[in-house]
Formats: C-alpha cells, sequence, structure tokens
C-alpha cells in the first residue's frame, strides 16, 4: 500500500470564497490566517468569511480545517504562556472557538518564542513556557474529544533554522503536536544584503547561508522532531533584490539593500518568467529557480522545485508539504505540482 502524505495550505480569511472546488478537493488541510492572542485569549472577531467553512467541508468532507494563531508580528503568546491562569485561559478560547465554527484544530504560529524580532514581547522563559502552553492546549484539545467525540489536531509552523530550535524544547514540544510545519521559505531574504536563494531544497557549494530545506528537516529532526511528524514548506510568491551586480547571474552578490517580497507566483508568470528582459536560471544543486535581468534578482518556487520537494518528502518519508499562500498562485500550477503526493493522511 503506498504511503499517504499531507498537503498543506494556507488561505487568508479574505481568500476562503474564493478556493476553487477543485483545489479543496487536493488539499488534506487549510489552515485559515489569522486569529490572535488578545488578552490571554485567541480572538476571531476580525474574521469576516467564516461562513465559506461549511462550503468547504461540504465540498470535501476530508478536508481538515484549522484556525492558525499568530503570524509575524502578532503577539500576545509570551504573555499568556508566562502564567497558568494564561495557559488555562488561552487553551480554553481555542475549545469555545472549536465548539463555534467547523475548525479541526489549532495551528499556533508564534514568530517566535524567545525572539522579539518582529516588535512583539519576548523572554528567555518562552522556551519552557511553550512547551507548557503547547501541553495546556493538547489536554484542553482531548477533554473537548470525549465531549464530541471528534480529534481535534494541534500543529504549528516552525522557523526554519537553528534559532527556532535554541527558543524551543522541540523534543517535548512534539508529543503535544500532530505535525510541525517548517517554514522553510524567507530562509533569505530580509535581513540579508546577500543574494541567494529563499525556498531552496539543499544548499548549493559557494553559499555563505547554508539553511536549505534537507538542513532544516536535519535540525528538527536531530532535535527530537519524527521525521513523520516534519511537513515542509515551499513559497508562492517571491523574494527580490535591486541594484544587484551583473556577475554570476546576480547569485550570491552583495547588494545595498536587503530582499524584499517579490512578485507573487502569478505576477512571475505573467511579467517576469522569461520576459520583459528577465532570464530564469535553474540551480541544479539548491534544485531552485530564479530570475535575472542584469540588475533586479528574484528567487521562488516553481512547478520543477516543488516536484523535487516532494520527491524529497517520499524519500525522507516525511509528513508532506504545506504552502502560503493560496491567493498567490492564480495560475494554481504550484498547487497541481504538489498534488502529485496523493496525500490522504490526517
Amino acid at each position: 500500500m503506498d504511503k499517504s502524505y499531507r498537503i498543506v495550505g494556507y488561505a487568508g480569511d479574505g481568500s476562503l470564497p474564493s478556493i476553487r472546488t477543485e483545489d479543496v478537493l487536493k488539499l488534506t488541510h487549510l489552515n485559515v490566517a489569522f486569529g490572535h492572542v488578545r488578552n490571554d485569549e485567541i480572538r476571531i472577531d476580525h474574521l469576516k468569511n467564516l461562513e465559506s467553512l461549511d462550503v468547504l467541508k461540504n465540498i470535501n468532507p476530508n478536508l481538515k480545517l484549522l484556525l492558525s494563531v499568530g503570524g509575524w508580528g502578532a503577539g500576545g503568546f509570551s504573555e499568556a504562556a508566562s502564567t497558568l491562569d494564561g495557559r488555562k485561559l488561552l487553551a480554553a478560547s481555542a475549545v469555545n472557538l472549536l465548539k463555534e465554527h467547523p475548525f479541526d484544530g489549532i495551528d499556533l504560529d508564534w514568530e517566535y518564542p524567545c525572539y522579539g524580532e518582529a516588535g512583539i514581547h519576548s523572554s528567555s522563559s518562552d522556551k519552557e513556557n511553550f512547551t507548557l502552553l503547547l501541553k495546556e492546549i493538547r489536554q484542553a484539545l482531548d477533554g473537548l474529544e470525549k465531549e464530541t467525540g471528534h480529534y481535534y489536531l494541534l500543529t504549528i509552523a516552525a522557523g526554519a533554522d537553528q534559532y527556532y530550535i535554541d527558543g524551543t524544547e522541540m523534543a517535548e514540544v512534539q508529543k503535544y503536536l500532530d505535525y510541525v510545519q517548517l517554514m522553510t521559505y524567507d530562509m533569505r531574504g530580509g535581513f540579508q544584503t546577500l543574494t541567494g536563494h529563499h525556498t531552496n531544497l539543499y544548499t548549493p557549494s559557494g553559499d555563505l547561508f547554508r539553511i536549505s530545506v534537507q538542513q532544516s528537516v536535519n535540525l528538527f529532526i536531530q532535535a527530537g522532531v519524527p521525521r513523520e511528524k516534519l511537513v515542509i514548506g515551499a513559497a508562492f510568491y517571491s523574494r527580490m533584490w535591486k541594484e544587484v551586480p551583473d556577475k554570476n547571474n546576480g547569485l550570491y552578490q552583495m547588494t545595498a539593500g536587503s530582499g524584499g517580497y517579490g512578485p507573487d507566483y502569478s505576477q512571475l508568470l505573467a511579467n517576469y518568467i522569461d520576459v520583459n528582459g528577465f532570464t530564469r536560471f535553474w540551480d541544479d544543486e539548491a534544485k531552485a529557480p530564479y530570475l535575472f535581468d542584469g540588475s533586479t534578482f528574484i528567487t521562488y518556487d516553481d512547478e520543477e522545485s516543488i516536484r523535487h520537494k516532494c520527491d524529497y518528502v517520499r524519500q525522507e518519508e516525511l509528513g508532506g508539504i504545506m504552502f502560503w499562500e493560496y491567493k498567490c498562485d492564480t495560475t494554481y500550477r504550484l498547487l497541481d505540482a504538489m498534488h502529485g503526493l496523493q496525500v490522504v493522511r490526517t
């Protein structure tokens, strides 16, 4: 019998009404972004399209819907996790939301325990408190299961590099989680002035930054996370550097500014890939494409790189693949490429 894998997508609340029927059938899990932590409770009163959840469920009764809580710059986690009362309050609010809406679980996207770079409160105590918070939520979800007879998922989105391992207790954390989503994108960009790949599968020779999907997977396995609980990330958007020296097709060049967000995949296909002066190059070591026009460098995922990521998931017997985010590919080619995994496991 063939092993099956997860295909997990992130979609903002605004995208929910426009998710195509055929795409709902290709996903195993959908993370709805984002709930936020306010005064130690998860709040979703800002979300406007939750009526779409029932529609999605009707299309694909096997689809698991998760409320993703957090995101870059979204705080409240450190404060809530710092006390037993705060942890219990947050867990209780999760249970209440699962009772009120057709979600099948909670996805926690705290970016990141022990770090305040996103402008949120942080503490060295986050490391232990993160574990305690997830344990409290898991226990609350198990209690709800006894009420309803329905199992509820608990997952996290994790930073891809060593800093995340250092700021958490992953060997303990994973005990309370169904799977861990590695944000193996933005691995280069906003903090680096050296061009390179932001969502590469392997670490190529000649790159000062050694992070890659493979490197991230190895870090988390070494930290105690079972490989079958690891879900790797793919990007439906790009990173872009400007005023890049016209050397080595723009790859591994120092620039004056860091790599900002570039066009999404729909825009890349329409206006950048082998048009308007841009040439597509393929790094066969990294298994990653990039674009260069003599001064602007763009790194991204495409159908070819995603197929390699899917092959890697099979080869390493990982838990699956996920992407950020649905609205960034209105050609739907990237999700089609992922669908080759034929994922049905929950």
